[in-house]
């Protein structure tokens, strides 16, 4: 009997491996290490994550991202300076290989309960018993495209998430629909490629992180005006950043409207200077319907003040964000998910990231009507890692002090008997 499987290895996932292994704890942890980053993020991507808020935790803080980029001579700054998608890629492989080198990259099949834990079917046949379960898995399951897009074939229509290498779309015309991150990254990159590229998005106007001051250091009422966090400047991230568990105790009304709401769709200050005055943008347009037309996408959208536009062009790109919805998770048997009690098809958790269903526990995206906005993020691996590090070592004690205890009863019993 296996003591943890993790299932997922990107930051969660290797973060979580790095701490249960400093402890001893019997695991085993599959999936392609950085898998996320490594094929479904465009090629020239930065992050929005300052450099000293992008690691990936062991215990004792030794291989941070500073460290890499020093043993690897890549320029680093733990503020101001933009990381990028390949740099922060090839941190989580020398992790992986340095800190948690066990990771096996095969996909689980199956997850069923068994009486005494969970029964793990391997895509290469191998079947396995674990008392415990982390689900880690990141954004891969959870997409998202707009119901009236969705019946578009692959090849007119396809989610930002599929994107790594955009050198296919040379040439070509490109609407990326949304207003977020993902989306003005995406259509800088492209016309970058030489795409026709076109941004729609619904807000009336785009949000950009600012620039910060690069060598010129805060002032005092600076920071305590706007502290800097692991999630960005000002007391409202720096709250989230910090403090999940007091999150976690919020009324769970507040905790959905905070998760929602902050940190909403901006994009990182070097993606500005790519896109404004760059490429057409259309603001307060909202996607109506699209139709295939000889190859091609005729798409009908709708304006603020009810007008509408049309466009055709020959791909639609929804960079329309991640949406955790359990039931996409299919390598979980049915009937498990069914008892994973669930708010908008995001599980529940307890304060130690633990589902309804006893030994199963979810981390990163998933948790983060739990735990706050910092779930959605690297940083966010750090608490989690350590808080079920510690729950986990604190029941793998008492289970080995019941199992001796039994064993002394056990023996006693026989003298008796003997005697």
């Amino acid at each position: 009997m296996l003591e943890v499987a993790i299932i997922g290895a990107g930051p969660y996932g290797l973060s979580v491996a790095a701490h249960l292994r400093g402890l001893g704890v019997p695991l085993r942890i599959f999936g392609r290490p950085m898998d996320s980053w490594l094929a479904h993020m465009p090629k020239g991507m930065m992050l929005k994550s300052d450099g000293f808020a992008s690691n990936i935790y062991d215990p004792e803080c030794s291989f941070t991202l500073k460290h890499f980029c020093v043993e690897r001579g890549i320029e680093y700054s733990d503020t101001g300076l933009p990381v990028s998608l390949e740099t922060f890629s090839q941190y989580g492989l020398a992790f992986r290989e340095r800190i948690v080198p066990e990771l096996e990259e095969k996909f689980v099949f199956r997850v069923d309960r068994s009486p005494d834990g969970f029964l793990l079917q391997l895509e290469d046949g191998e079947i396995f018993k674990t008392r415990r379960v982390v689900l880690a898995v990141g954004i891969t399951h959870f997409a998202h495209i707009p119901s009236n897009l969705a019946h578009l074939a692959p090849e007119l229509l396809s989610h930002s998430f599929r994107h790594h290498d955009l050198e296919p779309f040379r040439g070509r015309s490109v609407v990326v629909i949304g207003g977020g991150a993902s989306a003005t990254d995406l259509a800088g990159l492209l016309r970058e490629t030489d795409a026709e590229v076109q941004l729609v998005a619904r807000d009336t106007s785009l949000k950009f992180h600012g620039m910060p001051e690069l060598g010129k250091p805060r002032s005092l009422w600076q920071r305590v005006r706007n502290p800097q966090s692991g999630l960005g400047p000002g007391w409202r991230s720096r709250f989230f950043a910090d403090a999940p568990l007091t999150f976690h105790y919020w009324p769970e009304s507040l905790r959905l409207k905070m998760v929602r709401r902050h940190l909403g769709p901006s994009g990182g200050w070097f993606a500005k200077e790519k896109v404004i005055g760059k490429l057409p943008v259309l603001l307060g347009h909202t996607p109506l319907r699209a139709e295939a037309q000889g190859g091609r996408v005729r798409l009908q959208l709708r304006a603020a003040d009810g007008g509408e536009r049309e466009i055709v062009i020959d791909h639609i790109i929804a960079a329309t964000g991640y949406k955790v919805d359990l039931g996409r998770l299919r390598f979980l048997n049915t009937e498990i998910r069914s008892k994973v009690k669930a708010v908008d098809g995001t599980p529940v958790l307890s304060t130690n990231f633990e589902s309804s269903v006893p030994g199963l526990y979810f981390v990163g995206v998933a948790s983060a009507n739990s735990f706050g906005p910092v779930m959605r993020f690297a940083f966010g691996a750090g608490f989690a890692a350590r808080r079920l590090a510690g729950t986990m070592t604190k029941s793998l004690s008492l289970g080995r002090a019941f199992v001796a205890a039994r064993r002394v009863v056990a023996v006693k019993d026989e003298g008796t008997r003997a005697i």
